[in-house]
């Protein structure tokens, strides 16, 4: 019964979606410049929204911000964001050994997958930060602060390693040892956060969008996992190879194959969920069916199994505004 809700509903979607334009098979590298708003410039020169997916910060250039952000992609499914007034440099633009360094400022890396031959870090103030496993890394050359909200991060300084955990932080001005922060205050009350989980959020339908066009399209658009160009929403998205891969935000990436059978999708005026749920409490998942139709192509999606409990995730499916409409119970608005 399950399979013939998925089929349906896979069918549905082809009829609600336009087709898409082939996706760009060249990936993007570490160092693309994926959006901007407001200030920003690389090597000196001012980068606009028309540049974004073109410009690429080359070896020892600096992009910079003055009263704007800047999200700039590293490995894929790795994410560097940029605050205001705020300069970063690419040391290592190698998918085996990627470094940047915070020059001055604040910066945020989302590390939504890292492949076990990725050796990914970041430098501030004399130290490196070597991210380990997926993650959400907070960085403030203002106060030489080292913040992992979730994750794992190994930092080299003055010649020893420091662990950090999950809601751990190591001031480089004091004594070089991890201590608690509250990460609940700093998901509240700081903008680059807020701005990076709207990212993210913005990545994960561009991504979802994209996973299905390929799945859809065929051999010719699809090479693997990677970042794959969406001309819809102007940006590079990550499509995973295989299953789903969540952000630390909580937004889901599908691979292709995920994407056409059970995936959210909605168009324009009109929105159709069907999206992926999880249980509660209780072991493994499934896939939701419970379904939002609305008039905006908002949608969300849950999944219900006897008292276990259910959540679920959802997001807006329209090709960029318009948005905004019904919402399957326990899904995300």
């Amino acid at each position: 019964m399950l399979q013939q809700i998925k089929y349906s509903l896979a069918l549905m979607a082809i009829s609600l979606l336009p087709a898409l334009p082939a996706l760009a098979v060249d990936s993007a590298v570490p160092g693309t410049v994926n959006y901007v708003e407001g200030q920003v410039s690389v090597a000196g020169q001012p980068v606009t929204s028309r540049a974004v997916g073109s410009v690429q910060i080359q070896p020892n250039q600096v992009l910079e911000t003055g009263q704007g952000r800047a999200e700039v992609l590293l490995t894929p499914g790795v994410f560097l964001r940029v605050g205001n007034h705020s300069a970063v440099r690419l040391l290592s633009p190698n998918l085996a050994n990627t470094q940047v360094e915070l020059l001055n400022g604040q910066a945020i890396v989302e590390v939504t997958e890292l492949f076990k031959d990725n050796n990914l870090s970041v430098l501030m103030d004399g130290a490196s930060t070597r991210l380990d496993k997926q993650g959400l890394y907070a960085f403030d050359a203002n106060t030489r602060a080292i913040r992992v909200l979730d994750g794992k991060a190994t930092v080299l300084a003055n010649d020893r390693n420091v662990d950090l955990g999950k809601g751990k932080e190591l001031l480089l001005a004091g004594r070089l040892k991890g201590q608690h922060f509250d990460a609940k205050a700093v998901a509240e009350q700081d903008p680059l956060y807020a701005w990076s989980n709207l990212r993210s959020e913005y990545e994960a339908e561009a991504s979802m969008q994209s996973a299905r066009a390929v799945f859809v399209g065929g051999g010719p658009y699809w090479y693997g996992p990677g970042w794959y160009w969406n001309p819809y929403w102007d940006m590079y998205g990550f499509i995973p190879g295989a299953g789903i891969w969540y952000s630390p935000f909580g937004w889901p990436f599908y691979s292709p194959y995920v994407a056409y059978w059970g995936g959210g999708f909605g168009y324009g005026g009109f929105g159709y969920g069907y999206g992926h749920g999880y249980l509660a409490r209780g072991h493994g998942h499934v896939t939701g069916a419970h379904v939002g139709i609305g008039s905006g192509g908002r949608f969300g999606a849950s999944a219900r199994l006897g008292g276990g409990g259910f959540a679920g995730h959802g997001f807006a499916g329209g090709m960029r505004g318009g948005f905004g409409g019904g919402f399957g119970g326990g899904g995300r608005r």
